[in-house]
């Protein structure tokens, strides 16, 4: 199936052009709040709109950061500077995630509140998010997937080989947006021990992440790191899931 070619501008207004991507990550941080807001008791308004302000410049600031230091550090040592090109594309999750939890431990210490009590809130939360931001990721053509004969691969209008790939974007959509928020929504039914699920949401990431991972091309100027079969993405994966599973086997062994 060859996609047709999105015009990553949803809508012109004079210079201002608003573009799908940003409307992706606007619906995701929506989508969160809206979902905390609802069902968390525990948060007043004026502590969720908090929440959502830093946990977004963290989420940029962490993100872009991340990128230049896990995927592109040579371009930041030859120009230190190129840390602040946002507009030049180039967000990563894990980078963006390390923002978020920097953002929230300060939060919760001016809340005068418990860091893991506050992720355990938060996190089931947040897949329905991942979801909308990887659904931009296939709107704007990019981290395309593998090279595929199956019959619902695609041909991304941006990929200069033009050949039929896995739609890896919709995967990880479907596994951080759907498959992740409800085995959330599953742990989080009964009550947990503090930073048991938090320990769970990194742990479901990790090994979503890193499954998916399979399907989709590496960077081209990484390629595959460990064993010439991983890439970095499922290496940046593998403190999650350590540290997902140490978070949870601490919670219990508190609890006892």
């Amino acid at each position: 199936m060859i996609l047709p070619e999105i015009d990553p501008v949803a809508l012109q207004i004079g210079p201002i052009a608003i573009r799908w991507y940003g409307l992706t990550w606007l619906a995701a941080f929506y989508a969160i709040y809206f979902l905390i807001r609802r069902y968390q008791k525990d948060l007043n308004l004026d502590q969720v709109s908090d929440l959502m302000f830093y946990s977004l410049l963290g989420a940029i600031m962490g993100g872009r950061a991340g990128y230049v230091f896990f995927y592109s550090i040579d371009q930041f040592i030859n120009n230190p500077f190129s840390i602040f090109f946002i507009w030049q594309g180039g967000l990563s999750f894990h980078g963006g995630l390390v923002g978020v939890l920097i953002a929230c431990f300060w939060l919760s210490k001016s809340w005068k509140a418990d860091f893991f009590w506050l992720m355990d809130r938060v996190a089931p939360f947040v897949p329905p998010g991942l979801g909308f931001v990887r659904l931009g990721n296939f709107m704007n053509s990019e981290l395309l997937g593998r090279p595929t004969d199956w019959s619902w691969g695609v041909i991304f209008p941006s990929d200069p080989l033009g050949i039929t790939r896995h739609p890896s974007q919709l995967y990880q959509a479907f596994g951080e947006g759907i498959l992740l928020f409800i085995y959330m929504l599953w742990i989080a039914k009964k009550p947990k021990p503090t930073m048991n699920i938090s320990g769970h949401f990194l742990l479901g990431y990790g090994l979503i992440r890193f499954l998916t991972e399979f399907f989709r091309t590496p960077d081209q100027h990484i390629g595959f790191t460990a064993f010439d079969i991983l890439t970095r993405g499922q290496i940046l994966c593998l403190p999650m899931i350590v540290i997902g599973i140490i978070l949870i086997y601490y919670s219990y062994r508190k609890q006892t």
